[in-house]
């Protein structure tokens, strides 16, 4: 990426593509074993990306040892042939979405047969693994166009994972998301086109190195202003957030929370690679000065998602307003542009990809065990299933960033950065969105400990005893609650990779 190519090994073989090419294989696999019980397509999934996730280990510990991996398809040399690359940064970045993936198709096998109708169980879960090697192929790819290619992979599979539920409503959601994503593609898909008109290229590392005698170019700073747009469009970045409610609220439960810890996550990623890995900060801090408009945006989403999460009487809309407040943290620490601050943004990849992923994971046992949704009608639930909101009360605690949990970790490095660049004024928007993420949090938990119980859940078969979800789903959900705890005391591992990956981007 960001090194120069004599710094590429290929110690790894063929593990780079390998990532990508199981889930793939898998997604292809999956309507065919499918057929022959609805069950085979969860083990399948399953298999596919704890195997993604372990290559993602094995690839990071290479990087750690060695320095960065180069892979080039089919043998073609760069630029002419596609590479792909893992340096710290996207290396970090691999391992969280490969792991989170993981976690999640473990706990959705109940939530899927629950909520996807049975005669597109098979479907369901090849459009989904089709989505994971999109999203890891994006992580991996060192090609430009590559890259479009496999958000579109990631975009299309995503607009029929939202529309395969039972919710009707989640249709209309699916329509929306697919308008604007083509908008935002169309965008991407016309700066790469400039990109390459300008510099006869389309190898991220190539591009890199003939773009800073280009930077006059009104052709250059046109595609990277149309890269910009398209990318803030698919990351959900205030204001181009409006499709996201609607997809986080009305999609399974197990697209929810598979989105809401992945594919943002992974545009952030992308963002950040365009600005300082291709573009270079030279170009993003003194040519074209970007970082001031990201940091005004960041800002605005920082605070207006927390308000209005604060405004939702439904859990998931409730969480997906947070996440448009929890992608501003990220923009925000690269808006900063300094070591400490982009390791802060770095670090809230993984914890809200933690944090969040495990909330909406919650709230689908919930859904499974109850069909409840509405904040109020959760009144009692705590007694019903003290596993389950115990899990969802150490994952609100995160979010606002109480110490000793991994969201605490992120706001620090955060809060520390803008002190350091002596832009102190953003530590009181920091300060405010905790303060509004803890009312609205606190909504749930007063609802779930402190009331009785309320008439939908006084409705349910035995309505005073215990009644957890499958173990499947509260094993993984508290399993996820303990990482946001354990990171929170022991985050010396992130940290340093972060660190790493952040000193990188910043050509330190």
């Amino acid at each position: 990426m960001s090194a120069a190519p004599s710094t590429f090994i290929s110690t790894a073989g063929s593990i780079p593509i390998l990532v990508i090419v199981i889930p793939l294989i898998s997604a292809m696999i999956a309507p065919l074993i499918g057929r022959i019980h609805r069950s085979f397509g969860w083990y399948l999934a399953t298999t596919a990306t704890f195997i993604a996730f372990l290559l993602a280990l094995s690839l990071l510990g290479t990087v750690l040892d060695s320095g960065t991996i180069s892979y080039r398809l089919g043998s073609w040399a760069p630029p002419m042939g596609i590479e792909y690359v893992v340096s710290h940064f996207n290396g970090f970045v691999l391992v969280v979405i490969s792991g989170i993936s993981f976690i999640i198709t473990l706990y959705g096998k109940k939530s899927v047969e629950a909520e996807i109708p049975e005669c597109k169980i098979p479907f369901f879960y090849s459009v989904y693994l089709l989505f994971i090697a999109g999203i890891l192929g994006i992580v991996i790819t060192g090609d430009i166009f590559n890259l479009y290619v496999f958000i579109e992979i990631t975009a299309l599979s995503g607009y029929a994972l939202v529309a395969m539920g039972k919710d009707r409503k989640a249709l209309m959601a699916s329509y929306n998301y697919l308008i604007l994503g083509t908008i935002g593609a169309t965008f991407i898909v016309l700066g790469i086109g400039y990109l390459y008109i300008a510099t006869g290229t389309l190898n991220m590392n190539d591009l890199m190195h003939r773009l800073p005698e280009l930077y006059s170019s009104t052709t250059v700073r046109t595609a990277f202003a149309f890269i910009m747009v398209g990318l803030c469009l698919k990351l959900a970045l205030f204001p181009f957030h409006i499709w996201l409610p609607n997809v986080y609220t009305h999609s399974p439960s197990i697209v929810s929370a598979l989105m809401a810890a992945t594919s943002t996550k992974v545009m952030a990623f992308v963002l950040l690679r365009m600005m300082f890995t291709i573009f270079t900060p030279e170009f993003v801090l003194e040519v074209v000065p970007v970082t001031k408009i990201l940091m005004v945006l960041s800002c605005v989403a920082i605070i207006m998602g927390s308000l209005m999460a604060l405004g939702q009487t439904n859990i998931k809309r409730m969480l997906a307003y947070s996440s448009v407040g929890q992608i501003g943290y990220i923009i925000l620490g690269a808006s900063i542009a300094t070591e400490t601050a982009m390791t802060g943004s770095l670090i809230h990849v993984l914890n809200h990809a933690l944090m969040k992923g495990m909330l909406f994971m919650v709230v689908g046992a919930v859904v499974y065990k109850t069909g409840i949704v509405n904040i109020k009608d959760m009144e009692g639930l705590g007694k019903r299933m003290p596993w389950t909101m115990a899990a969802f009360t150490v994952g609100a605690m995160s979010m606002i960033g109480f110490p000793f949990t991994v969201g605490f970790i992120s706001k620090w490095y955060l809060a520390t950065g803008a002190i350091e660049a002596g832009m102190w004024y953003l530590v009181p928007v920091l300060l405010v969105s905790s303060i509004m993420t803890a009312f609205y949090f606190w909504r749930v938990v007063e609802s779930v400990y402190f009331k009785g119980r309320s008439d939908k859940i006084m409705a349910l078969k035995s309505p005073l005893h215990s009644d957890e979800a499958p173990f499947g789903m509260v094993a993984t959900t508290i399993f996820l609650a303990g990482l946001c705890v354990y990171f929170g005391l022991s985050a010396s591992g992130p940290i340093s990779v972060a660190k790493t990956a952040a000193a990188m981007l910043l050509g330190n």
